[in-house]
């Protein structure tokens, strides 16, 4: 019995990059590429109008990040399995990823016939990481156990953590601003302001928006005087 077809959505920023794995998925008979995207809003669109099987997904995306879109394209296609595909080597986009709900992490250099295996092996419910980075792995891990020495970090505001992205974000929230008008303003997708506001509440530990505007002007208070 043939082994079922997988339905692929491609999400990276380089036109020419989508287009070239998309040929080259093609070769197997068991993928179809069904879309792509080229930043976080368009993958969360896609991905929740296609339901994809597999989502591979790169981490340098413009407006957000892959690692950051991860939990809104999990919600969009619970039953999609996500694979980053990526040229970052750095341990610790590793480790969010793997904490976000990614089934592997793969880096860019892989050979075809390598991707199509590490495919099919994360359809099976594999966990998949490059060989490349099994090292910075396992040091993650490592970092993350109970009694590990942790590096000291600095109380500070968490607005000051947020990106500047974030940030012009939570401005225009203060003002009482909707997705809507943010997304004028700023001239970025309403669905990239949506995904930016879930990451804001999340990282300043809130559950409404309203709380966040007046986190916002306890902040910028001094500033606005």
């Amino acid at each position: 019995m043939a082994d079922p077809t997988v339905r692929i959505l491609v999400v990276d920023d380089h036109t020419l990059f989508r287009r070239g794995l998309t040929a080259l998925l093609s070769l197997e008979p068991q993928f179809e590429v069904v879309g792509d995207a080229a930043d976080a809003g368009q993958a969360l669109r896609r991905a929740a109008e296609l339901q994809p099987d597999l989502i591979l997904l790169d981490n340098h995306l413009p407006g957000v990040n892959g690692v950051d879109a991860l939990p809104s394209l999990r919600e969009a296609a619970p039953r999609a399995r996500v694979l980053m595909l990526t040229v970052s080597e750095d341990e610790r986009d590793l480790a969010a990823a793997l904490r976000a709900g990614a089934c592997g992490y793969l880096l860019k250099t892989i050979e075809g016939d390598a991707l199509a295996a590490s495919i099919r092996r994360a359809m099976r419910g594999d966990s998949v990481v490059a060989e490349e980075m099994t090292g910075k792995l396992v040091a993650a891990f490592q970092s993350m156990q109970p009694g590990a020495p942790a590096p000291p970090e600095p109380r500070a505001d968490p607005i000051d953590l947020l990106s500047p992205r974030e940030q012009q974000i939570l401005r225009e929230i203060a003002r009482g601003a909707s997705n809507k008008e943010i997304a004028r303003t700023l001239d970025i997708a309403e669905t990239t302001v949506k995904i930016h506001v879930q990451h804001i509440l999340r990282k300043l530990e809130l559950t409404s928006r309203v709380q966040a505007a007046v986190m916002a002007a306890a902040h910028w208070r001094p500033a606005a005087a």
